[in-house]
């Protein structure tokens, strides 16, 4: 297959950060030139006239399952959201129900123009959520949720270490690399309060020897940081640390409440760090110091978090959030929108372990393309002088035109050629009034 992109801005992110007025000239799933006035003939063409192309967006930090829980925990404190809304709800799932929500997260952010996404599932019926990103076709790192401790969680998601470890290998071996290198596998403990020191060894373990990254949360709530310091004797991401985990192996969501040793560790050990400003202020866990932590030199990356704590998958609010809400503290210069958008494309290439694939638009990476329409009222005019600020402070997820992913468009104009949307629609309803009377919650 053979695709063409004419007549756009192409916003590059390469070395040279080079936005320049040209084609995008795509060969099966990768990017063989871009130049200006390509002619050749293609099986696809697609007029960007107007638009912006840039690499596609990817989500560091997700959760698919918890996309049919959308409005279902508001306005609670974390480790109650958990516990009373966000388990029950999840341990309820069936690989029907798990399979719709992944689906339905595919859909909404290929429409807004998220390419590649890193997940965290649920602790039962993983499969179905590798399948749903398989037929959506999205990029996507993740796996089956680790949780074989904790006094509060329900028996739904409790799990031996044992068949935890078992059941992530015996996925691990079926969907690592398939659909050409587009799905991956991550180790995915859920968060230190809810795993066994033996299960964490195991999982560092395992990671070593198949080089499997590890995506976890940490330091997202004061009240979870005072827990982990009574039951190990040390802040989060120090017994992490102790165990082995920082590394550029490591996806951490959220770090929000770190003192200087904890920044200091996750800087020289180039953990990626999952940034979700929209959950975190949500759930009033806190804002974290990302520009201190880049001044240190930490590899940030950026996510949304699940539709309970936020309640939507929309990068465009987590680029324009993650450079306001540091302004009033840090100054109008601390977060510039070059920055952000950087941690929104390479910033998760990278923390995907896919920086040499993906995260910019360049000959030879792999052709995940996203065209911006800057027709709307609240992008005119378009001569602005930063396409960065077009992009972070302006732009909506619904000026998305088109979504490429592996050199397949998989959203044009509106319409997703991957997902029937009606039936998806049919499906979450009929999922969601099953599940949340399996709960017990609603």
């Amino acid at each position: 297959m053979s695709l063409l992109i004419k007549n756009g801005t192409v916003v590059s992110m390469n070395s040279g950060r080079e936005v320049i007025k040209a084609d995008i000239l795509v060969q099966e799933d990768r990017i063989i030139d871009i130049s200006a006035g390509i002619d050749k003939p293609s099986q696809q063409v697609i007029d960007a006239s107007g638009m912006l192309v840039i690499p596609g967006l990817i989500q560091a930090h997700i959760h698919l399952c918890q996309t049919l829980f959308r409005g279902c925990a508001d306005d609670m404190e974390l480790l109650d959201w958990l516990k009373l809304r966000i388990w029950p709800l999840e341990g309820s799932h069936d690989e029907e129900s798990l399979y719709y929500s992944a689906l339905l997260g595919c859909a909404e952010c290929l429409r807004g123009g998220t390419t590649a996404i890193i997940d965290m599932g649920t602790v039962h019926h993983t499969e179905s959520i590798f399948t749903a990103v398989q037929e959506a076709g999205i990029r996507y790192l993740g796996g089956k949720c680790m949780m074989d401790w904790g006094p509060e969680v329900p028996s739904t998601l409790l799990d031996s270490s044992s068949n935890a470890i078992d059941e992530s290998m015996e996925l691990y071996h079926r969907w690592n690399g398939r659909e050409n290198g587009r799905i991956n596998y991550a180790l995915c403990p859920r968060f230190v309060l809810s795993c066994t020191e033996s299960l964490l060894l195991e999982i560092k373990r395992f990671s070593e020897k198949y080089d499997i990254p590890i995506h976890t949360h940490a330091s997202e709530n004061l009240a979870e940081v005072k827990a982990v310091q009574q039951m190990s004797g040390m802040r989060n991401v120090t017994y992490l640390n102790k165990l082995g985990f920082c590394s550029d192996k490591l996806i951490l969501a959220h770090c929000i409440h770190l003192d200087e040793a904890e920044m200091d560790i996750l800087s020289a050990s180039k953990t990626n760090i999952a940034h979700c400003p929209s959950a975190n202020l949500k759930l009033a866990s806190g804002i974290a110091r990302i520009p201190a932590l880049l001044a240190k030199g930490a590899q940030i990356a950026l996510g949304a978090d699940g539709p309970p704590c936020n309640n939507n998958l929309d990068m465009f609010q987590e680029m324009r959030l993650a450079s306001l809400i540091q302004k009033p503290e840090q100054g109008p210069t601390s977060m510039p929108a070059e920055t952000v958008f950087e941690m929104a494309t390479l910033g998760g290439a990278r923390a995907m372990g896919l920086d040499k694939e993906i995260g910019s638009l360049e000959v030879g990476k792999k052709a995940d393309i996203v065209l911006v329409d800057l027709t709307g009222w609240h992008t005119q005019p378009t001569s602005a002088a930063s396409v960065y600020s077009q992009l972070v402070y302006q732009a909506r997820s619904s000026d998305v035109y088109c979504s490429i992913v592996d050199g397949k468009v998989l959203m044009l104009n509106g319409r997703l050629n991957t997902i029937d949307e009606s039936e998806l629609r049919k499906q979450v309803q009929e999922s969601f009034m099953r599940v949340t009377r399996r709960s017990g919650i609603l």
